[in-house]
């Protein structure tokens, strides 16, 4: 049979049809099988080399060795002799949640003090667990007193904040007041770092400013922990945030600050100086506090599993 030319090209082009179809479907067949053979992949986590604490919430770095650890009592918090809530404000087992307890001020401070005879807090991992219930308009006058009945620490950022080296926060004693505060903008969703040098006129301005959820915090279980420790023979302090965003006990951190110096209070020379603390604008906080603490501002919130650990950095 002879064939025509117009039939060869015929037969040609179906053949290369045939080829490339082959081709295609062997290739989706020999890589859906690699898909099929590789572990899928895992997020990213943190590394806990100081495994659980008591409440079997991972530990970013394992407790000191001897050193301190203050867990709450969820039984009642209000039996612990070391814990106390400033201005009264009171607490109740939380009717939605009834392992933990609900807190509702426009300022929330809850204190660990240290026993006599104890080392104050320095080098710590402070953790807790926080669903907030609802937010105070962000636009009406904030109270102006401390967490003591004091004057003039009102703010009206609604925030989560745990805070420590120093002791009392009060304007009768304001040279006492010195504090790292790590914090949660709830609106924004950001964490940062303030310094507070003195109370009230030695805060800084924010650093390490970043978003740290992706979602809003209202009614949602979400993990918070603020870690310090000095550095460089206790001439500097690292800070840093960890968020457990999915209430999963999986931490991801979020940012990190450095203060060897150079971060000033914002207040003018004049009224920064007015306190007579003996310390420099740029006051670096490698010193140790009895008092570490755990602020709110603005908000109605469950919480549960707070606690405070001596770590080991190194």
């Amino acid at each position: 049979m002879n064939v025509t030319r117009p039939q060869l090209a015929v037969v040609i082009g179906l053949t290369i049809v045939t080829i490339i179809l082959l081709f295609y479907y062997l290739n989706e067949f020999f890589l859906v099988q690699q898909q099929r053979e590789q572990p899928p992949i895992e997020p990213q986590r943190i590394t806990t080399p100081g495994g659980q604490d008591q409440f079997s919430v991972s530990e970013i770095y394992p407790t000191k060795e001897e050193g301190r650890e203050w867990y709450i009592n969820m039984q009642n918090p209000e039996e612990d002799d070391v814990f106390s809530i400033s201005s009264d404000v009171p607490i109740l087992r939380s009717a939605v949640d009834n392992e933990a307890w609900l807190i509702n001020d426009t300022q929330v401070r809850m204190n660990v003090i240290t026993p006599q005879g104890q080392e104050p807090w320095r080098d710590i991992e402070m953790t807790g667990y926080f669903k907030v219930r609802s937010i105070y308009d962000p636009n009406s006058p904030a109270q102006e007193q401390d967490g003591n009945g004091n004057s003039n620490e009102g703010t009206l950022i609604p925030d989560l904040t745990m805070r420590a080296r120093g002791g009392s926060h009060s304007s009768e004693i304001p040279c006492d007041g010195t504090a790292l505060n790590g914090s949660i903008d709830v609106l924004k969703r950001e964490a940062a770092w303030k310094k507070e040098i003195w109370h009230t006129g030695g805060y800084t301005d924010a650093k390490g400013s970043k978003t740290a959820f992706d979602s809003p915090l209202l009614d949602n279980w979400v993990g918070l922990k603020v870690v310090m420790y000095n550095i460089n023979n206790d001439t500097g302090v690292k800070m840093e945030s960890y968020v457990d965003a999915n209430n999963t006990n999986e931490w991801v951190k979020v940012n990190e600050v450095i203060d060897e110096g150079g971060w000033f209070a914002n207040s003018s020379d004049e009224v920064f100086n007015s306190a007579n603390c003996g310390k420099s604008k740029d006051y670096v906080i490698t010193n140790s506090g009895p008092i570490a603490t755990f602020r709110a501002d603005n908000l109605a919130f469950d919480f549960k599993n707070l606690s405070i650990r001596e770590i080991n950095p190194v």
